[in-house]
């Protein structure tokens, strides 16, 4: 993503979410315990993790949902998801 697309999630989640919120994250990565581990390692402990496999094993969905105080630790997870490499955000 690009740093005007942080800009436009930014002032979306502005305007939906009040804090401090449970904001739920889901992501798509290829099914590789690396890309996995990486993106479940961007939350705490206490986050309410799931992952699935798709129908043909070639992609997993990590959905998560996290206590978070301010819009800037959302747009932190993202930011560091963003670097792992092909991963797609919903």
């Amino acid at each position: 993503m690009k740093e005007e697309d942080f800009q436009n999630l930014r002032q979306k989640i502005i305007e939906s979410t009040s804090f401090p919120t449970v904001y739920m994250f889901k992501f798509i990565v290829e099914s590789n315990n690396r890309k996995i581990a990486l993106i479940s390692s961007l939350f705490d402990e206490g986050a309410d993790l799931h992952t699935k496999e798709s129908s043909n094993g070639r992609y997993t969905s990590i959905t998560a949902k996290q206590v978070l105080m301010t819009v800037d630790e959302i747009i932190a997870v993202y930011k560091k998801a963003s670097e792992v490499d092909g991963v797609i955000f919903l």
